[in-house]
């Protein structure tokens, strides 16, 4: 039986004369991941080199373009590519393709060159339309199929829109709050999304990627270090009391390695589509061990939002944006070299930008550049590779 889709089909012919009929533009991961890595490997040097002076001064280079964009420019692309992409396999429906898909990546690019030149409330506007209208046909294929398990996606890319708002109102001085606080709420947002995601995925992929693994889950475990991040999310959002705050991210960070730990992680070393997952959400751990030593003031909160910002959500998205889309194309699902060495460059990059924010042997600067580097190396390597792969056919002559 054909699978239901959500517009009019087309014919052969109407499907050869068209560009958003191309293959780039078949399924959200497509576009979304190739945008989405390139803007990673330009957007970060260009940043280091802000902070070194060396950009013109028309660009809007600053921390503040840097933070942003790298939540809700980098990650957000990923998200939406990765949930269009899953939600046509939750639901048999289609996901946005072809002209709309063209559309939404078309304004996700808008986006991006609006925050670098445009002027600040035509670049609010244009960024922050974004979200809304990506999650909109999300939520319609979602409760068209009745299936209200993903319905918190939706609602945590609202929780994202109302973090972007505030970071816009708060970068034109209409909020007085800092910038920085709505990224990091988003960064938190992101570090759920991971939490439920890869409470999904990980044990399956692990025993599937080393057959005779059994990964230990426990669903009430699993609630209660969900719950308990989430509680110390918010606690640091609200700037409860200092050692509420250490209280609850110890207790998160604890939750999540004992949860890991039961992902038996130590089996995965040969697999290295497997083990990336596992050492990036290891990171989620170590971040929320770094915040809770940031609220009683023996860390800073860069480092701690660096662990999961660079470590989890860089690490988690360079590992499923290689594993779907090697299957999205009817590839092997196999790491070759070039899979290896984007994962070893994003751990290279996290562990130098931590050593960066402690200072560590004098040579932040130096750190920084290494940082940028490793992080810039992987995602151009995934272009290069990947590139090829998003933008023809399935090799196995499905559509997607």
């Amino acid at each position: 039986m054909a699978l239901l889709t959500i517009e009019e089909p087309r014919s052969p012919a109407q499907g050869k004369s068209s560009l958003t009929h191309h293959p780039f533009f078949r399924l959200g991961f497509r576009p979304f991941y190739l945008l989405a890595a390139a803007f990673a490997a330009i957007s970060v040097p260009l940043w280091l080199a802000g902070y070194f002076g060396l950009t013109p001064s028309r660009l809007h280079v600053n921390i503040n373009w840097h933070v942003h964009e790298m939540v809700f420019g980098f990650a957000v692309a990923v998200i939406i590519g990765f949930i269009f992409t899953a939600g046509r396999n939750w639901t048999g429906l289609w996901t946005p393709r072809r002209g709309h898909l063209a559309a939404l990546a078309g304004l996700w690019l808008a986006g991006r060159l609006a925050m670098l030149v445009c002027p600040p409330a035509l670049a609010a506007v244009v960024d922050v339309s974004f979200l809304p209208l990506a999650a909109w046909p999300i939520y319609r294929v979602l409760k068209r199929a009745g299936n209200k398990r993903n319905y918190f996606l939706v609602a945590l890319l609202g929780l994202l829109t109302c973090a972007n708002i505030v970071f816009h109102l708060s970068a034109n001085g209409i909020l007085a709050v800092s910038p920085i606080a709505p990224v990091e709420a988003a960064i938190l947002i992101v570090v759920m999304i991971e939490s439920v995601m890869g409470g999904r995925v990980i044990p399956g992929f692990t025993s599937n990627g080393i057959p005779g693994t059994k990964p230990i889950t426990n669903p009430k475990r699993d609630s209660i270090s969900i719950a308990l991040t989430a509680l110390a999310s918010v606690a640091w959002i609200a700037h409860l009391p200092a050692p509420l705050v250490a209280a609850l991210t110890f207790a998160a960070s604890v939750t999540q390695l004992t949860r890991l730990v039961g992902w038996k992680p130590q089996v995965t070393l040969r697999k290295p589509l497997v083990w990336i997952l596992h050492v990036s959400y290891a990171w989620i751990a170590v971040g929320f061990f770094l915040l809770s030593l940031a609220a009683l003031q023996y860390a800073t909160s860069s480092a701690a939002f660096h662990a999961l910002a660079v470590g989890s959500m860089g690490g988690l998205i360079i590992g499923m944006i290689t594993r779907t889309a090697l299957g999205h194309t009817g590839r092997p699902l196999a790491a070759g070299r070039s899979e290896t060495l984007m994962y070893l460059l994003i751990q290279a990059g996290v562990v130098a930008r931590l050593l960066a924010a402690a200072n560590a042997f004098g040579v932040r600067d130096v750190l920084l550049v290494i940082a940028a580097a490793s992080w810039s190396a992987a995602f151009l390597l995934y272009v290069a590779v990947y590139a090829p792969y998003l933008t023809r056919a399935r090799i196995d002559g499905r559509d997607g």
